[in-house]
């Protein structure tokens, strides 16, 4: 059957994952009876976006076999600088964020010239990153809570202006069914010319149609949730279409770029990726610095949702960020992986912790699922490449 529709096992995962995302959601809101509120689903669009946007960077560093992680307290330090510069210095937001983009360059740089060039292996590396920018966040401003009122900067984060309204939101998801639609069409055209076999028009045809619907009905349910305070719905919130902007982004880095092609080859065999010319060193700090941007563009939308830079900013993100990655089908070996999978990674990370906060289950129970939940994703993950015949290590 797989064959005969050209279905790849990467098709069949992200279907798998999908499939579970829904399952989760029903026995979620039969438990509850709220999980698939507008409200609910909402408020899971929003604090998905900080994990997912790391998530989707994080991904690519994994693929070259490489980790970070310092991502939670590098945000944390970046998001305190931001909102001490505009508390404390009365910067405005636009200098601010550049300013802890700098930042985090230099850090990015620093993390990826020991990975590539002295040798140094990230973990060791982050590892101690993730003590010291811990502290280094606490240095910033002194250990106090920088307090932010800047309503443009605090829109990034959602809250009550912080969303695209309803029409906005339909005409969004309007071209988006438009892309989707031709990206479909052009993508048949391609094999086409190039001799490829072609899965059944049906087939296309129905995936296409299952992904419009599931985009416009994000749409709906997002125009379906209205404050009390406001006489339109919100809409689609802007830290999800920042988060879906970086996943275009980095999709086409990863996919159109020769870039992303020496990430997954030096990914597949960093040995053989050198001996024909690859510049594996440019490669990996190139990689920790593309990294640094994401981690900036989640710290200014962490911290314009808490209205506030506090020292405890991205406190336990490298579990999220990581775990949504290996649950995405991101090989920790290296070699293999996709954007969309650390998508929907995330999108089961929020699910559980949503699921069992509604739950009433306690933080400490959440930890414990969370992490059990990650070891049999690699232990999943590990049986399906060998079902499926991918390289394990």
């Amino acid at each position: 059957m797989n064959s005969k529709l050209q279905i790849s096992a990467l098709d069949l995962r992200l279907s798998l994952m999908a499939a579970v995302l829904v399952v989760m959601a029903v026995v979620f809101h039969a438990a509850t009876g709220t999980f698939l509120t507008p409200e609910n689903l909402y408020n899971i669009a929003q604090q998905t976006a900080v994990v997912g946007i790391v998530a989707t960077a994080i991904t690519l560093v994994i693929v070259a076999r490489q980790i970070d992680l310092s991502v939670g307290s590098v945000l944390g330090a970046v998001g305190v600088l931001i909102a001490w510069l505009m508390y404390s210095k009365n910067w405005g937001w636009i200098s601010a964020s550049l300013a802890g983009l700098a930042m985090a360059l230099a850090i990015g740089l620093y993390q990826g010239w020991l990975t590539a060039v002295l040798g140094v292996p990230s973990f060791v590396v982050t590892l101690g990153g993730l003590m010291s920018f811990r502290g280094a966040a606490f240095l910033v401003a002194d250990g106090k809570t920088q307090p932010i009122t800047d309503e443009t900067f605090l829109a990034l984060g959602g809250g009550l202006d912080g969303a695209l309204g309803p029409r906005l939101s339909w005409a969004l998801g309007i071209v988006l069914v438009a892309l989707l639609v031709w990206s479909s069409l052009a993508r048949r055209a391609r094999k086409r010319k190039h001799g490829f076999p072609l899965r059944p028009l049906a087939f296309d045809l129905a995936l296409t149609a299952g992904f419009s619907i599931l985009v416009l009905g994000f749409v709906g349910v997002m125009n379906a949730y209205r404050l009390e305070s406001k006489p339109e719905a919100q809409g689609v919130p802007i830290p999800v279409l920042i988060w879906g902007v970086v996943v275009f982004g980095i999709s086409f880095i990863a996919r159109r770029t020769r870039f992303g092609r020496y990430v997954f080859a030096i990914g597949g065999n960093p040995e053989a990726a050198q001996l024909v010319g690859i510049p594996v060193k440019r490669v990996t700090i190139k990689l920790f610095m593309l990294l640094a941007v994401m981690i900036t563009v989640a710290a200014i939308v962490a911290v314009a949702r808490l209205n506030a830079g506090t020292n405890s900013l991205g406190t336990g993100m490298e579990l999220y960020v990581i775990a949504a990655a290996v649950i995405g089908g991101v090989a920790l070996s290296g070699g293999s992986g996709t954007v969309l999978g650390s998508v929907l990674g995330a999108l089961m990370i929020q699910f559980l912790d949503s699921g069992m906060l509604l739950m009433d289950v306690s933080i400490g129970s959440r930890y414990v699922i969370i992490g059990q939940v990650l070891i049999v994703a690699v232990a999943f993950d590990v049986l399906y490449r060998r079902w499926t015949g991918e390289r394990i290590a």
